[in-house]
């Protein structure tokens, strides 16, 4: 058999480490549920979550020895998420400039 062009795959070990920190992110996660952490709930919720996504990414995904095009799609998929995130905020944030319609 011929080496993958796209440089080495993780070693099972590695990938045990990596399963295991997101066990322990997912855990993080529940006890982040239940803890009230007021306004900053979200933030932390969605930095956990975007922590594993990297993982998951950067390991699984072999995003790592990947070169040019792919690296332009994952980048291309970020960046729509962002615009996803931005729109949502926005229309979130303007709800209530308009004055409700006189009856």
């Amino acid at each position: 058999m011929s080496a993958s062009p796209h440089g080495s795959h993780p070693t099972a070990r590695t990938c045990l480490v990596i399963y295991a920190a997101l066990i322990v992110l997912t855990g993080m996660t529940i006890l982040a549920a239940f803890i009230d952490l007021g306004s900053l709930s979200t933030p932390v919720a969605l930095s956990i979550a975007g922590l594993k996504a990297a993982l998951v990414g950067w390991f699984f995904m072999n995003l790592r020895a990947e070169r040019g095009l792919t690296w332009v799609y994952a980048i291309a998929g970020l960046l729509w998420l962002a615009i996803l995130y931005g729109l949502t905020l926005s229309d979130y944030v303007t709800r209530g400039w308009l004055s409700p319609l006189a009856g």
